[in-house]
């Protein structure tokens, strides 16, 4: 069973920065792809970001269109944790954050919730105008 926990949330204003950080329990932290998912008030949780697990030297990153530019997603797996670097804040950006791991598919990454079998409590993210 993997615990994450994430945090770095918190308040900011619209152009700020923040930097969420997710800790892994597991070990075999390296093997799993890590995603990033937030959920605002009233909708849906949705896709923001994934790295996958190492293919040889290489990590293959995604984002959402909506972070395209801004948002950063990274690993440590010395550190079992994964980051998200988030710059020019938005209030649309304004959300619960979720890291959450994928033990299965690892470099081919996937954006949809149901294929993560792992995830963390959440920080809040609150962006003001």
């Amino acid at each position: 069973q993997v615990q994450l926990v994430e945090s770095g949330g918190g308040l900011v204003q619209a152009g700020g920065s923040l930097r969420l950080s997710c800790a892994a329990s597991e070990r075999t932290f390296s093997y799993y792809a890590m995603g990033w998912f937030r959920q605002a008030p009233g909708k849906e949780r949705e896709f923001v970001a994934v790295i996958s697990r190492s293919g040889g030297r290489t990590y293959y990153a995604y984002y959402a269109d909506s972070v395209k530019g801004r948002f950063t997603i990274s690993r440590d797996n010395a550190k079992n944790t994964v980051y998200l670097q988030m710059n020019s804040l938005l209030p649309e950006d304004t959300a619960v954050y979720y890291c959450a791991a994928d033990a299965t598919r690892g470099v081919v990454v996937s954006r949809k919730t149901g294929d993560y079998e792992y995830w963390g409590q959440g920080t809040q993210v609150t962006v003001s105008s």
